[in-house]
């Protein structure tokens, strides 16, 4: 599995759906179009700059006619509550 940290610099609902974001996500190395089933319980501009965990090495995919270029990792709580899978730094000594 190839996850990467990036940044969400996009976010649009996906018209005609009740459940996905359209996101543009910058890694560092690339930029990518995502599309996630998260709008139940993110804003699209409440995510703008947050950083998230996305996995990329998965062939591209359409959905609602957008291709999507990976998948953003996220955690379930026991209420069924989405939240994102951050990167954290750790110090090497």
């Amino acid at each position: 599995m190839d996850i990467r940290s990036g940044t969400i610099l996009e976010a649009e609902r996906v018209p005609k759906t009740d459940k996905l974001l359209k996101l543009k996500i910058d890694t560092g190395i690339d930029k990518r179009t995502v599309v996630s089933g998260i709008a139940e319980w993110y804003k699209p501009e409440d995510i703008i700059g947050q950083q998230v965990s996305i996995l990329i090495n998965l062939a591209p995919r359409k959905i609602k006619g957008i291709e999507s270029q990976g998948m953003i990792l996220m955690a379930e709580n026991i209420q069924g509550e989405l939240s994102f899978v951050l990167p954290s730094k750790t110090k090497h000594e």
